[in-house]
């Protein structure tokens, strides 16, 4: 479960630029529950999503995981409860490092580290497994440095990765928003099935309305660091995809 209470964050407090980005939010997210956050630029998507990632400290309020309080974690420390997949494909793998050798980074990801790699053929089998499930033809190319691929096999890689180690949390940072649409449907699909299959608590930040329409158990709209609307399973399950449009209209 995540728990905001009253958080605020403020940027360049006092300051002729002061921009109040997050304003008194509460939000409750239950154990498993996948929302999806909608808004316009600028509304506080993303700082909310910071906040709950530890990428920055509020300015007042708190943020709990699993009834932790974990205001005062850094993102690193954090990183036991909660994977993250970023806008842009490149910030979640190391370029110019093989596929094969990404996942075993993204496997010890909160472990101590050794000075042992630790691949061996049943390590190589696994990750050959879980990237056939793509339906990408990636699992006879796992050798193949990771700079060499397309944005959409990228991103699609970088989320089998955030279920190899420990993970409770998913963060989605508007992960298809550099993809074309077959890519973005592989990356939807895939995020949704491990969303399911790990039984996950997620978040989605996304401007595309189709995809909020078609994912998620619950959906939150922001504006002006605020929550505008927050619509349950079975409100969301009776919206219409007009009324999202209707939303920004």
């Amino acid at each position: 479960m995540i728990k905001t209470t009253n958080i605020h964050k403020v940027f360049n407090s006092g300051k002729p630029n002061q921009v109040n980005a997050v304003n008194g939010i509460d939000i409750k997210i239950d154990t498993e529950e996948f929302l999806v956050i909608v808004g316009a630029n600028g509304s506080g998507k993303t700082t909310l999503l910071d906040l709950v990632a530890g990428s920055v400290f509020p300015t007042s309020g708190s943020v709990s995981i699993d009834d932790e309080n974990v205001t005062k974690l850094p993102d690193y420390k954090r990183s036991k409860w909660i994977a993250r997949v970023f806008q842009n494909p490149m910030s979640g793998t190391a370029s110019d490092l093989s596929i094969l050798d990404n996942f075993r980074l993204a496997t010890i990801r909160t472990r101590p580290k050794g000075l042992s790699i630790g691949i061996n053929e049943t390590f190589k089998n696994q990750v050959r497994e879980k990237i056939s499930t793509l339906g990408l033809g990636l699992e006879n190319k796992i050798e193949q440095p990771m700079g060499t691929l397309s944005g959409g096999q990228r991103q699609a890689l970088t989320l089998l990765m955030s279920v190899m180690d420990s993970c409770k949390v998913l963060l989605l940072d508007e992960p298809t928003a550099a993809l074309d649409p077959r890519s973005a449907e592989i990356v939807m699909r895939t995020a949704d099935e491990l969303i399911k299959d790990y039984r996950l608590t997620s978040i989605l930040i996304t401007h595309n309305l189709k995809d909020a329409y078609n994912y998620g158990s619950r959906i939150i709209l922001m504006g002006e660091g605020q929550i505008q609307k927050d619509l349950d399973i079975k409100e969301k399950q009776a919206l219409k995809q007009t009324d999202l449009f209707d939303w920004f209209s």
